[in-house]
């Protein structure tokens, strides 16, 4: 009934209509002409790659598969903040991360021979690098955090994304027969722009006030589990041998980039 990019608009924009509306009941903060940047990069790499490459990923791969691959975002948020904030990378580190990649590597490379006809190698391709934009907004919104409240900074940033996410899902959206939606339908897109969008990124947001990106990023454990749970339970993909090699590799290398000490 949606098409990805359809589907994208309407969280996005719905999202920052959202963001509007709350901004307007609290209060309104101005946002100083240096950090504009800084901004209008956290709304292409948190919201228009990131939606785009997520939706069109999962469109096209399984909900096991896009589980996993997501579980690299810590992996590559220790990457970035070596790079721009100095973070010290130890050897320790070095391993988990190569750990890491080799794991959705191999799932991207030889996800077709295992499975069951739902996993697709352009779609997880797709989500390793939604993983990467999303590391990417995670490091650069951590400045704004320190100086606007996470209202503002959504609000501001879903509005510019959704100019960006606009021209790639505008015929797309304009398709949709909204006649055709069931009850089931309507309130499965409500949860999807409230419950994991309008209130993922606005808590994910205040987290980081509180918590470094690294942390903030750990809790991405819980999607594999949850994804893989609710796509058996639904009986939208099953785990296989591949998945649980990958599995491995994966969450040994964000353990040791993530439990890493000053000895390394």
């Amino acid at each position: 009934h949606i098409r990805p990019f359809g589907f994208i608009v309407i969280r996005v924009c719905t999202a920052a209509v959202l963001f509007l509306v709350t901004a307007q009941l609290l209060f309104r903060e101005k946002i100083h002409r240096t950090d504009w940047p800084r901004l209008v990069g956290c709304a292409v790499f948190g919201v228009a790659i990131n939606q785009l490459l997520f939706f069109k990923g999962l469109s096209l791969t399984s909900p096991i598969n896009s589980g996993l691959i997501m579980v690299t975002n810590p992996i590559f948020v220790l990457i970035l903040s070596g790079i721009f904030l100095k973070e010290k990378i130890g050897w320790r580190r070095v391993f988990g991360i190569a750990s890491g990649i080799c794991g959705a590597v191999m799932l991207i490379l030889y996800g077709n021979r295992f499975s069951s006809g739902v996993g697709n190698s352009t779609g997880d391709l797709c989500i390793l690098l939604n993983s990467f934009s999303y590391a990417i907004y995670l490091v650069m919104v951590l400045p704004l955090m320190k100086k606007y409240h996470p209202v503002t900074i959504m609000l501001f940033i879903f509005l510019i994304g959704s100019l960006l996410v606009l021209p790639f899902g505008y015929e797309e959206f304009t398709a949709i027969k909204w006649e055709t939606f069931t009850t089931g339908m309507w309130l499965a897109t409500t949860f999807v722009v409230i419950g994991t969008t309008f209130l993922a990124y606005l808590f994910n947001t205040i987290a980081l006030r509180e918590l470094s990106a690294n942390v903030v990023s750990v809790y991405i454990y819980l999607q594999p589990l949850l994804a893989a749970g609710f796509a058996m339970i639904l009986g939208k993909d099953v785990p296989n041998i591949l998945h649980f090699i990958s599995a491995v590799l994966i969450f040994t290398g964000v353990w040791l980039t993530t439990t890493s000490g000053k000895r390394d």
